[in-house]
């Protein structure tokens, strides 16, 4: 947060800077953006060692200065005329080693081979995402003695490696916003843009707007804006204050469309400004009597996926209690007509969903929370807990549900138009493809899914079309770190908790991306956690040895739940 002030604070300061020079017709130029012109950089020290200029070449690979001129300076003249480096980043441990190469020796004393091994944690692709990726680094240098007797490099990469402390102080997380039809929600795509200069951040912010969403999230979404909308002058404060985005190529879009796009700028823009916005289409108001903008304007798009707040129940000794008294729910799943070995709750509130042990096998039921829940055509040596697709504003009640057959089959139920709940199939073999799934949670926005295969942390998106529902780009979250996970729920759109059985991390945020990891408290928890739920605008929840405990940020100490009991099970809606 205190990142965040401190950008938009200088934001404020020099935004004015950036206003296109009124003695010409204003044009988009990406004069503000990074990696445009070259700039003077100061020449490193005289006297650097091989191993101290790749090491300085590599910290300042991080600051995305113009043309890469602050690592530029580290190579020679022909590398600095000719070196364009590839789109992306690859992002690697704090720590890692220059050895020089002894055993390949070039046979000029003035060259010299230096190794750099260490540890990749993630790309960031040319998509500005972040990619996890557990791999080992391992790239060579050639440095050559120059006539002034200074060590540069002379064969610099393609691709630029960048530690991950440097990554972070250089590159700004934002949540840039798309559309889901599915759920009537806007759904965050993670990505990452230079820091500095600060009074550009709303400009390449708006560009990755209209580049689309990520790789990993394409398909799942709606794109509002098509390819030939763009920006018709800068994204540029005015005297006055006001941010102005001025968009040319919407064309014949609806008004409901430019409801819409309106939102998902604002939406977009809401952490890099402070400023009202103007919206304009082709020089007038991109939505009809309504020019300017603030965050505080718009509708909320994501009230159907909030949970209630007196939402939230349990699973004891085969029976589905309330969070909120400790009594049974109604029906049988509350009185014991059912043996239940995990339940879920649809968003709403107003469904219910249990996997029944019977016969030697699970079951799964499905129907209105209360009442007598009809006994679904699927069932196996194991169903994993179920879990709840939203429904689009308007769309009446929950009516489908995903679990997972075996370990290795990822079903859905859908509710008929006779009633019946049906079996529909999901194309998931990129998921199952990684290992045995325990547990899965769809997002409460209904475009990714959370799971836990082989004890890792995986997310993937949900791509869904007129006859077919598919998993992809499925990605292992904080691999090398986090393992033995045993649940996971979904905290906000974009953050994840997981439990895991270790000891000395049994609960974890994440976000959704993997690019970072933060560690809850454990001093009050008594190892193993076996469950956690999680919800926007709802205390965290996990489930001991001891029973059930709650806390709101992650250095609180936990506390008792009010009916906390051994054994229990906690889910929030979803």
């Amino acid at each position: 947060m205190r990142r965040l002030l401190t950008l938009l604070g200088v934001f404020l300061l020099v935004a004015g800077c950036a206003n296109i020079p009124l003695e010409s017709q204003p044009v988009a130029v990406p004069g503000d953006k990074p990696g445009q012109t070259p700039v003077d950089v100061p020449e490193p020290a005289d006297g650097l060692d091989s191993l101290t200029v790749i090491r300085q070449f590599i910290r300042n690979s991080a600051t995305p200065g113009t043309a890469n001129a602050d690592a530029r300076v580290y190579l020679d003249d022909d590398a600095r005329r000719n070196w364009k480096p590839s789109p992306g980043l690859t992002i690697i441990d704090d720590t890692f080693g220059t050895v020089y190469d002894t055993g390949s020796p070039t046979g000029n004393p003035d060259e010299q081979l230096v190794n750099v091994r260490g540890f990749k944690l993630g790309n960031l692709s040319p998509d500005s995402a972040f990619i996890p990726v557990k791999a080992e680094y391992s790239q060579q240098f050639k440095l050559r003695k120059q006539q002034n007797g200074q060590w540069r490099i002379v064969d610099p990469p393609q691709e630029l490696a960048v530690t991950d402390a440097d990554f972070a102080r250089n590159y700004f997380r934002v949540p840039i916003s798309f559309y889901s039809p599915d759920s009537g929600a806007f759904v965050p795509d993670l990505r990452y843009v230079a820091a500095k200069p600060q009074a550009g951040l709303p400009g390449r912010v708006m560009d990755l707007v209209l580049q689309g969403p990520s790789e990993g999230l394409k398909g799942a979404v709606k794109d509002l804006l098509n390819d030939q909308v763009t920006t018709e002058t800068n994204v540029r404060s005015t005297d006055d204050g006001t941010l102005d985005v001025a968009l040319t190529g919407i064309g014949g879009a609806s008004q409901v469309d430019r409801a819409l796009i309106a939102a998902q700028i604002i939406l977009s823009l809401q952490t890099v400004t402070l400023s009202r916005i103007r919206l304009l289409a082709d020089g007038t108001a991109l939505v009809p009597e309504h020019e300017y903008w603030r965050a505080s304007e718009l509708p909320n798009y994501n009230v159907d996926i909030a949970p209630d707040s007196e939402k939230g129940l349990m699973t004891v000794n085969g029976r589905v209690r309330s969070l909120a008294d400790g009594q049974p729910v109604g029906g049988p799943a509350g009185n014991g007509g059912y043996k239940v070995i995990s339940a879920a709750q649809s968003v709403d509130g107003k469904r219910l969903a249990v996997v029944e042990e019977r016969d030697g096998r699970q079951w799964l039921r499905v129907g209105d929370l209360g009442r007598e829940l009809a006994s679904v055509d699927l069932f196996g040596g194991s169903l994993s807990r179920p879990t709840w697709r939203p429904v689009a504003r308007g769309g009446g009640v929950s009516g489908e549900v995903w679990t997972v057959v075996d370990h290795n089959t990822v079903a859905r139920v859908t509710l008929a138009a006779d009633g019946r709940w049906v079996k529909a199939g999901v194309d998931a073999t990129l998921l199952t493809g990684l290992g045995q799934i325990t547990e899965l949670r769809l997002s409460r926005d209904g475009s990714r899914l959370a799971a836990v295969v082989n004890g890792q942390l995986v997310v993937a998106s949900i791509v869904r079309t007129a006859d077919s529902v598919a998993l992809r780009a499925p990605r292992k979250l904080q691999e090398r770190d986090l393992k033995d996970v045993v649940d996971v729920d979904w905290a906000t759109q974009d953050h994840l908790i997981a439990a895991t059985s270790s000891s000395t991390l049994p609960v974890v945020k994440v976000p959704l991306d993997g690019q970072r990891m933060d560690a809850f408290n454990s001093s009050n928890l008594t190892p193993p956690v076996h469950g956690v739920t999680a919800a926007p605008s709802k205390q965290n929840l996990v489930a001991d040895a001891g029973g059930l405990w709650v806390a709101s940020e992650l250095g609180e100490v936990w506390r008792p739940q009010a009916h906390t009991v051994t054994d229990a099970d906690p889910f929030y809606p979803g």
